[in-house]
């Protein structure tokens, strides 16, 4: 059996590219990361707590797959936005600039654990206070890290990618299902 530890929509979603049934059991673990761990690390650190928790639960005969997004800029990390306002200081920081998009994935199964980040790079076109209103008030930013979804009408800032486009959605389907093809 498949199992995804997250709640996403939009995994579950590209999830169906590689396999036709699966269930959903979102993990409930504490996101709190140890200083220790480097921030551009954070997504797979997270990726794999969510995985080892549901593998551990009572899936160890399953593959489980765990995940974890984020949004990079400089040397700040951008999650999921508060509220509007802190959507529109987001997408005022990366207006004009290239940032990085990492999305941290774990898979275990029986016991093997593959862990790995993928990283794709974000262009937005230069943003006006306009073009940032009419986006927040399209509803979209809310449950997105870094206050966007390119797979929506955050589109309309993207001027350009570098990388696997899935990955900025939220899980890099091609290298998940390599990284699974080595599993069994």
């Amino acid at each position: 059996m498949i199992v995804l530890a997250s709640a996403s929509p939009r995994r579950q979603e590209l999830l169906k590219l590689i396999f036709d049934d699966f269930t959903v059991e979102p993990s409930d673990i504490d996101e709190t990361v140890r200083r220790s761990i480097e921030l551009e690390q954070y997504p797979e650190y997270l990726a794999l707590k969510k995985s080892r928790h549901v593998a551990e639960k009572n899936h160890f005969d399953d593959i489980v797959i765990g995940c974890d997004t984020g949004v990079f800029i400089g040397d700040i990390m951008l999650g999921k936005p508060k509220d509007k306002e802190q959507a529109r200081e987001m997408l005022k920081l990366l207006s004009g600039k290239t940032h990085r998009v990492i999305t941290g994935v774990s898979i275990f199964y029986k016991g093997q654990n593959i862990s790995f980040s993928e990283v794709t790079e974000v262009e937005f076109y230069n943003l006006t206070d306009i073009d940032i209103d009419e986006y927040i008030a399209a509803g979209e930013p809310m449950d997105k890290a870094g206050a966007y979804g390119i797979q929506g009408k955050g589109a309309l800032l993207v001027k350009r990618i570098k990388g696997d486009f899935y990955n900025v959605v939220g899980l890099p389907v091609g290298e998940l299902k390599q990284k699974i093809k080595t599993l069994l």
